[in-house]
């Protein structure tokens, strides 16, 4: 997130006396005031979130493995066929 890009939207938060003492104190520590220190470690948070979704590692072994199953045919699973062509529970 760029430096210097024009802040115009707002978050608000509701909190207990106990975590606001917390976070205050925190962000004294690190120097920042509790916007500033909220919003670095929200954001850390939700870029390490989101590298879950977007990326893994594989080692040599683990990619082969992955490529090879991405490779085998298409198996008919009739059981799979049946399930999904019934009306869900949540239906």
């Amino acid at each position: 997130m760029s430096a210097t890009a024009l802040k115009t939207e707002r978050i608000d938060i509701r909190t207990t006396t106990a975590a606001k003492d917390i976070l205050q104190r925190a962000a004294a520590v690190a120097q920042k005031n509790v916007s500033e220190f909220l919003l670095d470690a929200g954001l850390v948070a939700a870029s390490n979130t989101l590298a879950d979704r977007r990326v893994f590692a594989l080692d040599d072994a683990q990619w082969r493995a992955f490529q090879e199953a991405l490779d085998r045919p298409v198996q008919h699973k009739p059981r799979l066929a049946k399930l999904l062509s019934e009306r869900s529970v949540l239906e």
